[in-house]
């Protein structure tokens, strides 16, 4: 059993992607910018706002000043359309009680700006199931570099030595996260990325539905 569960946010905890791209597209639509199709959102997103703008934005309008400027304007309009179609992926709630009633410890680590990831966590969860919800923070390296990962462990008093702590994502860089840190990594199906790509990134489970990963996480 896995004593402590570290997740993943978005494409893991909740569907946010269609207010991603909704509110990207804006952005684009606002300057007559080409527009992307949502499936093309799905590898934009998981490396950090930042490198989502970067990515979204036209290759003649990245250079540092105007990179900036959209970021600032993304934030704004994502901050007023951050729940229009934002949703827990079916059974997630339901599932993340069970765990906690099984004394399964959890928090969120999530690559989304930490007042965006803090802000979605509690319109969308009971605030009683993770116990630190970290976002994304000026002074700490993005997943999967390991900094932010030991912190948050070292803040819940837990090491992966003690083989008992578990990362469950949706993305490679989410496996990565999990193997930099020295933990094991629970792929989840539901989310943005494919089965091929958690694979061969390495995750040592996939979960392809929310009892999948129950098991997972108790057995």
């Amino acid at each position: 059993m896995y004593k402590t569960v570290l997740f993943d946010l978005d494409g893991t905890l909740l569907n946010t992607i269609d207010d991603l791209a909704d509110s990207a597209n804006r952005v684009c639509k606002a300057h007559g910018w080409p527009e992307h199709e949502t499936a093309k959102y799905r590898y934009f997103v998981g490396n950090g706002i930042p490198k989502l703008v970067e990515r979204f934005s036209p290759e003649d309008q990245r250079d540092p000043e105007t990179l900036q400027k959209t970021l600032a304007e993304f934030d704004t309009v994502y901050g007023a359309h951050m729940h229009d179609k934002t949703a827990p992926y079916p059974g997630m709630p339901e599932l993340l009680a069970r765990l906690q009633a099984n004394g399964v410890r959890m928090a969120v680590f999530s690559n989304k700006a930490d007042e965006f990831a803090r802000a979605v966590v509690a319109r969308y969860f009971d605030s009683s199931l993770f116990e630190i919800v970290r976002g994304a923070l000026p002074d700490v390296p993005t997943k999967p570099a390991p900094q932010g990962t030991r912190a948050l462990m070292q803040k819940l008093g837990v090491t992966a030595e003690s083989g008992d702590v578990l990362y469950v994502g949706d993305s490679n860089v989410d496996v990565e996260t999990a193997h930099n840190a020295g933990l094991p990594c629970c792929g989840v199906l539901w989310g943005f990325r494919t089965r091929e790509e958690l694979q061969q990134a390495g995750a040592e489970y996939l979960a392809g539905t929310m009892q999948d990963l129950e098991k997972v996480v108790l057995e």
